[in-house]
């Protein structure tokens, strides 16, 4: 039996190892790993094959998928190596055990790798929330990867990092050095990449997407990327809870943090929660806070530090 077509309004949760991460897909290869992550279910056997229809893809978006260009990403799919720095190593994973392109049925089949649930699943609070509908909206495949890593800073409003080091996630240059720099030039770069993201991100996106070069002698040597919410979603109130509990537990869930330590803050310490926040922002504003994590574990950090929350929730 075929799995119902995810919404184009689904939220996906993606691990930021993945968000962050650096890996070579195409624009193709993207939409369909979004596709899979959108289907993900938490009571998932390791066993289970996932099925991804082109029809699907082209109903959520409007444009027409060439069967050849569909089969020819799926085969570059089972080879591509996802790299993520760890703390104290450096792991290379491959997503999928197989990926079957089934002829004439205009679809494939996947099994993910034993490797990469623990990115997949059970995320608790080290993840990124962005929209389906938004991901597959951006056609470049940098302002994809782009818009997906401005959503794991929209809470903090900016991230500051070194070109060198966006270029590697965004698989344009070696760190070893082996393989060739593309756009070396930085008006290149700005121009094929930033700007074409800028662009995409502010038309297509539930966010506005900017960013900023800063120099270091003569040379631009880091980007800060500046992002706030470009709509505010609609709240639902369920009239049996107080409607300023309600919005307090958005409020924090809007952090990247799960629903259940968030009403745990929002009953009592809502407004501790807040004055960390604040806290959190300004340290990395001014770089007196370099977070050695995601955000929203140095934020529950902090409130287990100060006795906040509980060390074991």
């Amino acid at each position: 039996m075929r799995e119902e077509t995810p919404s184009l309004e689904k939220v996906v949760l993606q691990h930021n190892a993945i968000t962050s991460g650096r890996y070579e897909y195409n624009a193709t290869q993207l939409d369909i790993m979004f596709m899979l992550i959108a289907q993900l279910g938490k009571d998932d056997l390791p066993d289970k094959i996932y099925k991804i229809y082109i029809k699907d893809i082209e109903s959520l978006t409007g444009k027409q998928w060439n069967h050849q260009q569909f089969k020819l990403a799926t085969e570059g799919l089972g080879s591509r190596t996802f790299s993520i720095q760890l703390e104290n190593r450096f792991r290379q994973m491959w997503m999928f055990q197989h990926v079957d392109y089934i002829d004439g049925a205009a679809h494939i089949e996947v099994r993910l790798s034993e490797s990469m649930r623990p990115y997949l699943f059970d995320l608790k609070n080290n993840y990124t929330r962005y929209k389906l509908k938004a991901a597959l909206a951006c056609t470049s495949k940098h302002s994809k990867r782009l818009y997906q890593f401005a959503c794991q800073w929209r809470s903090v409003g900016v991230a500051t990092m070194r070109i060198g080091e966006l270029k590697e996630m965004l698989y344009l240059k070696d760190p070893k050095g082996i393989e060739k720099e593309e756009y070396t030039d930085i008006s290149t770069f700005k121009k094929r990449v930033l700007d074409v993201a800028k662009r995409e991100i502010n038309q297509s996106t539930d966010i506005n997407f900017d960013y900023k070069l800063i120099k270091e002698g003569r040379a631009y040597t880091k980007i800060k990327i500046l992002v706030n919410l470009q709509e505010v979603s609609q709240t639902l109130i369920d009239f049996n809870e107080p409607i300023d509990y309600q919005l307090n537990v958005k409020a924090i869930m809007a952090y990247g943090i799960n629903e259940q330590i968030a009403k745990i803050i929002a009953k009592k310490n809502f407004k501790e929660f807040e004055k960390v926040v604040s806290e959190v922002k300004e340290g990395v504003r001014t770089k007196k806070i370099k977070l050695d994590k995601d955000l929203p574990s140095y934020i529950i950090g902090t409130l287990q530090k100060k006795g906040i929350l509980k060390t074991k929730i």
